[in-house]
């Protein structure tokens, strides 16, 4: 016993000569909550630019990085006939949905009895002309509480003019 108490002083004492301070444990965790939400905006900038490439979208990828990683909005990609084909990651701190159970589904899923109608008719009318919109819409959580949604949407031509997505950024506001 007398021996691993020797050691352990040894150890204490050569830890105390080196020169670098030790982090607290917390500091950790804050970290690695940026490492993860950094590593999966990298991971849906990149599957969007793949979406972008395969659908030969008529869009600046600059303005997609910005939306993405500067402004760190949550983006939905749908088809034509508006059933969602892509979702961020960070659509679970909005909306408690994670991507792959919205996809294939309508935006409608988020509406609810406190959704203004007017608004939706907003949204409606831009869709049907083939035009960008911006509008502040109550939506609804996986769970039922409601959220101030605001969502930048527009269509999405591809090289010879025909729409073939709607992309919207969207952003929890109070």
């Amino acid at each position: 016993m007398i021996d691993l108490k020797d050691y352990d002083n040894a150890v204490i004492k050569f830890r105390k000569s080196l020169n670098f301070a030790m982090l607290p444990v917390l500091s950790w965790d804050f970290y690695s909550s940026s490492y993860e939400e950094i590593k999966q905006t990298e991971e849906d900038a990149a599957t969007l630019l793949r979406l972008v490439s395969s659908n030969s979208w008529n869009i600046d990828t600059e303005i997609l990085d910005t939306k993405l990683k500067a402004d760190k909005n949550v983006v939905v990609v749908t088809d034509a006939k508006l059933n969602i084909v892509f979702a961020t990651q960070n659509m679970w701190n909005m909306s408690q949905y994670h991507p792959e159970e919205i996809i294939g589904k309508n935006p409608k899923m988020f509406q609810g009895n406190l959704t203004n109608t007017s608004t939706l008719k907003i949204v409606s009318d831009a869709v049907k002309e083939k035009r960008p919109f911006e509008v502040t819409v109550v939506n609804y959580k996986k769970d039922g509480s409601t959220y101030k949604c605001w969502i930048q949407g527009q269509p999405i031509f591809n090289k010879k003019g025909d729409v073939v997505n709607f992309i919207a950024f969207e952003k929890e506001v109070a």
